[in-house]
């Protein structure tokens, strides 16, 4: 019996890993040397996306990677509040 694979996840196979890192990092700086309240929205509009990819993608990462994409999440919400505080 096949799985269907749903359209999002084909769409997200497709998609050039150098430019989505390229996007993110530009993203994230923007974000960073942006002022206050400003980048810290930049921020949680980012770790909300990433929270939505780590949610689709959890059934097939291992554990360690697991560890380390929540440990990156925390990371990046903890900026995110300092900077809109």
């Amino acid at each position: 019996m096949q799985r269907t694979q749903s359209p999002v996840l084909g769409r997200l196979a497709r998609v050039n890993p150098t430019a989505v890192f390229l996007i993110t990092l530009a993203l994230v700086l923007v974000a960073l040397f942006a002022p206050g309240v400003i980048g810290g929205v930049l921020l949680l509009a980012l770790a909300a996306v990433l929270v939505a990819l780590l949610a689709t993608t959890w059934p097939v990462q291992a554990p360690q990677t697991r560890l380390v994409r929540l440990l990156m999440l925390t990371l990046l919400v903890a900026v995110a509040l300092v900077k809109l505080l």
